[in-house]
């Protein structure tokens, strides 16, 4: 924590009687697997609060007949509002893999296990000494966690630093792991199923359990972050993509804010100005490679040929 943190008891939220039978179910679930306790005398509370559970995008009509964009609501998830105590967190700064890069390790193999955990964060203990800074309050009574619990801000970092710590001798050799999604490659049968084997055994020694329902094993195909991962490519999952089909075609596009002076810059100098953000954005795979920038601007095809051009431009 911050050295000038102070606890504080944040009184509970109003919440819609409807959703009441929704927070009892989760507090029960939670206290009959042993992940919260009652606490009365804790320093330190948070307010619960409800938000809904969404599902996928869908096209659907409105009044006036248009297509619009909406988002299934399939239930309510209970969240904690842990902003205060995320405020007064020392932040842990470890970085989550880059995706792109991990995606390019696991494709060009001919077999794959993809497995994922078990109610991710909370397989990680709390210090019972911090447990209480967990506190929540609702219509039911105060709880705290015993294990780490989701809306820490520290929590990603955390469990992304444990699991690495856990495969560290087989990350990017022979598995990859992304938060709670572990995916074991191979281009041997036998070596996929050794390698998976020696995972399943460290998570047997580190009492990490594993979501069998959400588990495959021994494929030639699989989703991977929203990616389809197989021997021959990395392509979009195509599930994804019908849905963007289905949508309305835009009427504006958006790629960055401009200030208050680059919205006064000139139509060529916007122009440049894209081309440069674009550079920077992806400098990482640019860098030491000859790069063709094509353009339907006519202006800046002739800009370099032109005598008279600003110097400023031509940087």
């Amino acid at each position: 924590m911050e050295d000038d943190f102070k606890p504080t008891v944040q009184h509970q939220r109003r919440v819609n009687p409807k959703i009441h039978e929704v927070i009892k179910n989760e507090v029960i679930k939670l206290l009959d697997a042993g992940l919260i306790y009652f606490i009365s005398d804790s320093l330190c509370v948070s307010p619960i609060h409800c938000v809904p559970k969404k599902g996928g995008m869908t096209v659907v009509e409105n009044e006036v007949n248009e297509l619009i964009t909406t988002r299934l609501v399939t239930g309510w998830r209970v969240c904690i509002d842990y902003r205060k105590l995320n405020d007064a967190t020392c932040k842990d700064h470890f970085l989550l893999p880059f995706m792109n890069q991990m995606l390019k390790r696991l494709a060009g193999n001919e077999y794959y296990c993809f497995l994922d955990g078990f109610l991710r964060y909370f397989q990680i203990p709390i210090d019972p000494q911090d447990q209480e800074k967990t506190t929540f309050t609702c219509p039911y009574g105060t709880f705290a966690y015993r294990r780490m619990p989701f809306g820490l801000c520290n929590a990603p970092g955390m469990f992304q630093r444990c699991m690495m710590a856990i495969f560290h001798d087989m990350i990017e050799e022979t598995m990859e792991v992304f938060m709670d999604d572990f995916s074991v490659f191979e281009d041997s049968f036998s070596l996929c199923l050794s390698h998976l084997y020696k995972m399943l055994k460290t998570c047997e020694d580190t009492n990490l359990v594993l979501n069998l329902e959400k588990c495959h094993f021994m494929v030639k195909e699989g989703i991977v972050l929203g990616y389809k991962i197989s021997k021959s490519r990395i392509e979009v999952d195509r599930a994804k993509v019908n849905v963007i089909d289905k949508l309305p075609h835009p009427t504006s596009v958006k790629g960055k804010t401009m200030t208050d002076a680059q919205a006064h810059y000139t139509t060529t100098k916007k122009e440049l100005l894209a081309v440069v953000y674009a550079f920077e954005k992806f400098q990482p795979y640019l860098v030491l490679s000859k790069t063709i920038v094509y353009t339907d601007h006519s202006a800046l095809k002739y800009l370099l040929a032109k005598q008279d051009a600003k110097p400023r431009l031509l940087r």
